[in-house]
């Protein structure tokens, strides 16, 4: 993700080995896996071995069957032998890959050359004022700022100034980098504005565990208000009286179960609403009028929602509907009308799909789900979310494959027919550049607005800021990223991205729609090809595989390439550009992107091919599209690598127990390898939300359905495995440091000794699953792991 999009998101936002009754790990001589090694080394090796962790017998039984497991004991973190390990294992990355020291110093340079020396968001008017972030040039991390706008008269202004301790120039409301500075990590998980703009509400995480503590400043003065500090928060809300603020907490799983409200400055809380089902968690929002404060309780596939009245907060909440399995809705409010985007069966004869359509009724008949209208989706779409202001409607649909947004004058006239298609309600749909793969809403606060601001996302194009008005029906290109050093003809200069575009040291007059910005932006496409190509899976299914290369360095059948993937919780893969893919690709590298099944798709039913039973489908869509990528003469068959981060890494993982020879490099970041051992501890954080998405293996078919891929379990005897750099946090709490160790402990001691001295765990003593850092830091880890790449796959 570009660092404009990571920006606006800050302050919105094998074949499986048999079972037998026991298994009994192999006893072969490593020495003998070396003799066969088929892998000819392009690369040397440190003058030290790597660690040999202790083996500690442990019995794992589940359906009738017993197996060993000599690595459980790494799941006690706090073992001193552990932790000696891991710092065995991070000696031997820093031996592994001192020889490449000059080419990440190569790497990191040519990286932050791209990158512009301040980065910024145009601001966003909301009320009184025009917010905005930007990160200081020399610096890591942003800065959220707020200044008056030149609305209204003067003495408006003056008032305005006064009550909150303004003179009408810049306020610094956060700055990241201070908190970086004190605590030597930063993660900051949501702001929230009061209503009268007076405080500021934030969750702030130092350590990387995910333990966000919720803070609340007084904008006036910049000062933390004593007492409004509560650990373990997730999201915020406030009432409208701009001293009630609302804030969900977690459990000790990291489950966000439980409502809580206090008033500014108070030490009293009050609980409001706690969710018992551990399968489900709790969210807290508002309608973007402010009206209605929604406690959101969510599985992986089913939701159920309860109203506050924002204007009398403590009046206590009242249930929308009763949860449903495979239901799931979704509230905004609009002029005594709700307005529910759901999949809720119309009537009882139909046939739940899980197609969600929108539907309107009064805000007296919401308990009822009585639909005064029903707007259906239409053929070959569907909804996928939607947003309200004062005199529009905005859609997010996908309609044949392309994601899009359209907008809807208004109110819907209560009187036209019940059941219509969003083409009956003359819809809008925005102008989008050719190019552009992916699109994400902005923050858009003010319920008042008539322009909709979005960032448009391509792999060659940077990130581009549009606001579109749904009056005029006209859009404006507001910003753009710069790139530095990029040009269509392959030469180094900044490119030629028109400076008329507004900054935010311009007049914020000057984001007027009506006033005249150039409708133009900077793309790449003449020197860099993006191609989405349809590869068939092992069941005929079609999966989208976007393929990018420079056209200049590209050499068929000859290039490296680098094919990444994710597919789980129906997320959609990040394709954005960003300088360090624009670094691969002079280098004439290929990249891929394949959206396999389980990740974002068309519609819902691409993640459901993808997860529980159907999970192996994601690992199969995953093979076909690396072997794609050779067959077809993008790359060259003995230098394919793949990247797995989190979730995605059970594809890679799985894929090379699948296939051994398949690819001849990997990474993987917070990798979940454990899988079948994690999902049957029930004690461990998310592991019962997770049951949906990958299946209980508690439940004999699941179980059955999950062991023929989990990567851990598959690792067979003397088979040589590519090189993979394995990078982890000791305080990640979404999946535990044991699995990455585990994973390469078991690794090192059944497969070709020669093949793993090239599987290499490098830990992180601080910081989160996430891996959080500033941009310069993100230079640095990334330049590390393309040196690794470069060296295993004998580049010099």
């Amino acid at each position: 993700m570009s660092p404009l999009c990571s920006l606006l998101t800050l302050y919105s936002i094998k074949t499986p080995t048999i079972l037998s009754r026991r298994l009994i790990s192999s006893t072969i001589s490593s020495l003998y896996f070396s003799t066969l090694c088929w892998r000819k080394p392009l690369f040397s090796s440190p003058s030290i071995d790597p660690p040999v962790p202790k083996r500690v017998p442990f019995d794992v039984t589940a359906h009738g069957l017993t197996w060993d497991d000599p690595y459980h004991w790494m799941s006690n973190v706090d073992d001193p032998d552990f932790l000696d390990y891991l710092k065995k294992e991070n000696s031997y990355a820093d031996a592994f890959m001192a020889d490449t020291s000059t080419k990440q110093k190569e790497l990191f340079l040519d990286m932050t050359a791209r990158l512009p020396p301040r980065v910024s968001t145009p601001s966003e008017r909301w009320g009184p004022w025009l917010y905005y972030q930007y990160i200081p040039e020399g610096k890591d991390y942003p800065v959220l700022c707020r200044r008056n706008s030149n609305d209204g008269s003067r003495w408006v202004k003056s008032v305005l100034n006064f009550l909150n301790g303004g003179t009408g120039r810049e306020t610094i409301l956060l700055d990241w980098n201070e908190i970086a500075e004190k605590y030597g990590y930063v993660h900051v998980g949501t702001c929230r504005i009061s209503p009268d703009h007076r405080f500021l509400a934030y969750t702030l995480d130092t350590t990387g565990s995910e333990n966000f503590t919720l803070n609340v400043k007084n904008v006036s003065d910049g000062y933390d208000i004593p007492y409004c500090r509560a650990d373990r928060v997730v999201s915020l809300v406030w009432a409208q009286d701009s001293s009630t603020l609302f804030y969900t907490i977690c459990d000790k799983n990291q489950r966000p179960y439980r409502v809580v409200s206090t008033k500014v400055g108070s030490q009293d809380e009050t609980i409001i609403f706690t969710e018992d089902d551990p399968s489900y968690c709790v969210d807290i929002t508002c309608t973007k009028d402010g009206k209605f404060i929604t406690v959101n309780s969510n599985s992986r596939t089913s939701s159920e929602v309860y109203l506050i009245d924002a204007a009398y907060p403590m009046d206590g909440v009242q249930i929308i509907h009763k949860r449903v399995p495979g239901v799931h809705f979704f509230l905004e409010h609009h002029c005594g009308f709700f307005y529910v985007l759901t999949n809720y069966p119309i009537s009882e004869t139909e046939v739940l799909d899980g197609t969600s359509y929108l539907a309107k009724c009064r805000a007296e008949d919401i308990h009822h789900a009585d639909w005064q209208n029903i707007i259906l989706p239409g053929e070959a779409t569907s909804i996928e979310n939607m947003d309200i202001f004062n005199e529009h409607l905005v859609l997010s649909v996908c309609r044949n494959g392309s994601c899009l947004m359209c907008s809807i004058h208004l109110p819907i006239d209560i009187n036209c027919k019940r059941i219509m298609e969003i083409e009956d309600l003359s819809p809008w749909f925005f102008p989008m550049p050719l190019d552009f793969c992916q699109m994400a809403a902005c923050s858009n606060h003010d319920f008042m607005s008539s322009t909709y601001r979005v960032v448009l996302t391509s792999p060659v194009m940077p990130d581009l800021i549009v606001d579109y008005d749904l009056s005029e029906k006209r859009y404006s290109v507001v910003y753009q990223d710069e790139v530095m050093d990029v040009t269509c003809e392959g030469q180094s200069h900044p490119s030629n991205f028109d400076k008329k575009t507004v900054d935010i040291d311009d007049d914020p007059d000057k984001h007027d729609l009506k006033s005249e910005v150039v409708q133009s932006w900077t793309h790449f496409s003449m020197a860099y090809a993006c191609e989405v190509q349809e590869v068939v899976s092992h069941d005929g299914i079609k999966v989208p595989l976007t393929i990018i290369y420079s056209r200049n360095a590209i050499k068929k059948g000859e290039s490296p390439g680098l094919v990444q993937a994710y597919g789980a919780y129906g997320q959609v893969l990040d394709k954005s550009c960003s300088v360090d893919q624009l670094c691969l690709l002079d280098s004439g590298w290929v990249l891929g992107y394949a959206d396999v099944r389980g990740g974002g798709g068309s519609d819902s039913s691409w993640h459901k091919c993808g997860s529980g039973l159907h999970k192996i489908n994601s690992v199969y869509d995953f093979v076909a599209c690396c072997k794609y990528m050779v067959d077809e003469g993008y790359v060259q068959k003995d230098r394919l690598a793949a990247i797995g981060c989190s979730a995605g890494s059970i594809l890679v993982g799985a894929a090379i127990n699948m296939h051994p020879n398949i690819l001849s490099a990997a990474i993987l970041k917070g990798p979940f390898l454990d899988i079948c051992n994690t999902l049957m501890n029930t004690s461990l954080p998310l592991t019962m939300l997770d049951h949906e998405e990958f299946g209980n293996p508690l439940v004999e078919p699941h179980f059955q359905s999950i062991m023929k891929y989990s990567p851990y379990d598959n690792i067979a005897s003397g088979i040589c495995y590519p090189a993979v750099l394995v990078k982890a946090s000791f305080n990640d709490s979404r999946v535990g440091i044991w699995e990455a160790a585990k994973w390469v402990a078991k690794v090192r001691e059944n497969t070709c000794k020669n093949c793993s001295s090239a599987v290499v765990l490098k830990t992180e003593m601080t910081g989160g699953h996430f891996a959080e850092g500033g941009r310069f830091g993100q230079c640095s880890d990334t330049s590390y792991d393309y040196a690794f790449l470069m060296k295993v796959l004998g580049f010099s």
